[in-house]
């Protein structure tokens, strides 16, 4: 059993707690025993997973497969799963991850075309991020594509806000988000903007035709660049004196309208 907080392993994971860490050794952690068994139920490559004694005892099939499929298991001390953790009171495990070869989240490269898809430009908060992972996830969304200035999606706090619903759903950093909302405008898509200058009701939109909303910062908003790219903007109506709701709760207002549309109309 692993007991030394100064063990090499120790020492590798806690450069993962950065993000320079994290692009440099194309690994990040995955902590937490909900986190631990979504990984693990969607097939994600993990490559080494700690576990306390205790946690082996209370999670012993999760465990067995773990070993079956993980190439480095480790027993731990509770002390070294706490010096790897970015929790404060860590429940016993903590996995590292690889990078994944196609998207983030789910492997898989997101439909050329979306169906129903969500775009966020320079997206700051890793909290926001999750929940707009956990929201888009629940609404049948085909993929997030996100711009380089936005969280890190594999910033711990990222995958604990999105409840697990972050290996269900695949991420796309792209490069260029005005001129891949202009291709999809070209190729038929809707681009719908949040705003409110000028800005419709969302609920007035027609969005059984494929859709892409777009979201911006949550203060400055969206780019003139990407603004000119969209069709329309949309807004949700609010009370006087609300300025705006932050993205997750947002992506969710509109994303279940579309679903209601769907499902209602003949």
């Amino acid at each position: 059993m692993l007991t030394s907080v100064r063990n090499p392993l120790v020492k590798e994971a806690r450069k993962l707690q950065q993000a320079k860490g994290r692009r440099s050794h194309q690994q990040f952690l995955i902590e937490g025993t909900h986190l631990v068994q979504e990984a693990l139920a969607m097939g994600y490559p993990l490559v080494t997973l700690c576990a306390t004694p205790a946690w082996q005892q209370r999670h012993p099939q999760l465990w067995d497969q773990a070993i079956a499929v993980i190439p480095r298991t480790e027993t731990v001390s509770l002390a070294v799963v706490a010096a790897m953790a970015t929790t404060v009171n860590p429940d016993g495990v903590i996995a590292i991850a690889a990078y994944p070869q196609t998207a983030f989240g789910a492997d898989i490269a997101p439909p050329e075309l979306p169906q129903l898809g969500i775009a966020v430009e320079t997206l700051q908060d890793p909290g926001n991020l999750g929940s707009l992972l956990r929201t888009a996830t629940a609404a049948h969304c085909d993929g997030i594509w996100l711009t380089p200035d936005s969280v890190d999606p594999v910033h711990p706090k990222v995958l604990r806000a999105s409840a697990g619903q972050w290996f269900r759903l695949p991420q796309v950093i792209c490069e260029d988000l005005a001129s891949q909302l202009g291709q999809w405008q070209q190729a038929g898509c809707q681009i719908l903007a949040t705003g409110s200058q000028g800005a419709m009701p969302y609920w007035q939109v027609d969005l059984c035709q494929p859709p892409v909303i777009v979201l911006g910062n949550e203060g400055a908003g969206l780019s003139p660049a990407v603004q000119a790219a969209a069709t329309d903007t949309i807004a949700i109506p609010m009370a006087p004196g609300v300025e705006s709701l932050n993205v997750g709760v947002a992506a969710a207002v509109i994303l279940f309208e579309a679903q209601r549309q769907r499902q209602t109309r003949p």
